[in-house]
């Protein structure tokens, strides 16, 4: 068994005797390039964030958006091949005005995850397309009040639109990530880009399955975190990067919104003072270790 691509990559429906594909490996490693993104599921809401690395000082700040809303209640974060990346965003956003055509209200996130991981398997069985060199992190909130439907005749089921039942608890937040494969799983905490690995660290400190972080909370962690990837690149500079979605009764009333920037702002001061809290505890470990010497 070869661990090489050595006449088993040249197209991308062939596979190597031990069952690789060696295009979408080939597409993670372009994911892996990319700057390091984010998505934390809260009790209230959903946040994301990216590590948006400035590439030229001729670079417009705010510009170049990495965050990009899907529908009212959607939004999608990507890393790796950008144009990649916006083609993905452009499918999203069919996927759920084709939806809405069709069914008269949103798109629930499992389903529009569905039909992304569905659409990016595709590109992996054809040797006339490439597969992706993207990971997207999808996040949403799928409303719990049952909305009326659009044209609606007559005066429709009584157990409530969508066939909801009173007393029932329904909706919530929502937070996937699809890969270069297709494969998508639903996250509490998603991390992908060039920290993926420092990001997931520190994504399991927080104990999300818990359920007990806020969306101000998460919003604060989520700076920091991008800030603790980071520093295996500090001498680049970036842009942080960042949007919500919260509960109907949320900041954004179940909607997906760039963070405002007095909040932003507060996120990266409290993550610049803790890597600063960091590096004084480096620093007095490492001098007591010199005076014990």
């Amino acid at each position: 068994m070869t661990s090489i691509g050595t006449g088993y990559d040249l197209t991308n429906s062939t596979f190597s005797p031990d069952g690789r594909n060696f295009q979408v490996e080939y597409a993670s490693k372009a994911v892996e390039n990319g700057g390091t993104a984010i998505g934390i599921r809260c009790k209230d809401g959903v946040v994301l964030a990216v590590e948006k690395i400035v590439t030229s000082k001729l670079l417009k700040p705010g510009a170049n958006k990495r965050i990009a809303a899907v529908d009212r209640n959607f939004g999608m974060i990507y890393s790796g091949l950008v144009p990649d990346g916006r083609h993905l965003v452009s499918r999203a956003r069919d996927e759920a005005s084709s939806w809405r055509t069709s069914y008269k209200s949103p798109i629930p996130s499992s389903s529009l995850a569905f039909r992304i991981g569905s659409y990016v398997q595709a590109y992996t069985l054809y040797s006339s397309v490439r597969p992706f060199g993207v990971t997207a992190i999808l996040a949403g909130w799928d409303s719990e009040a049952a909305s009326p439907v659009d044209g609606q005749v007559g005066s429709g089921p009584k157990e409530g639109g969508g066939g909801r039942i009173k007393g029932h608890k329904y909706g919530g937040p929502g937070l996937y990530m699809i890969e270069p494969s297709g494969l998508y799983w639903g996250y509490y905490g998603a991390a992908t880009g060039k920290g993926r690995q420092t990001a997931k660290a520190e994504l399991e400190k927080l104990d999300l399955s818990s359920g007990n972080l806020s969306l101000e909370q998460g919003v604060k962690e989520a700076a920091r975190i991008i800030y603790v990837a980071h520093e295996d690149s500090k001498d680049k500079e970036f842009e942080l990067e960042m949007s919500w979605v919260s509960s109907l009764d949320g900041p954004t009333k179940g909607r997906h919104q760039e963070i405002p920037k007095d909040i932003l702002e507060e996120a990266e001061k409290f993550a610049k003072r803790a890597m600063e809290g960091d590096d004084d505890e480096d620093t007095a470990t490492g001098g007591g270790e010199n005076m014990e010497l």
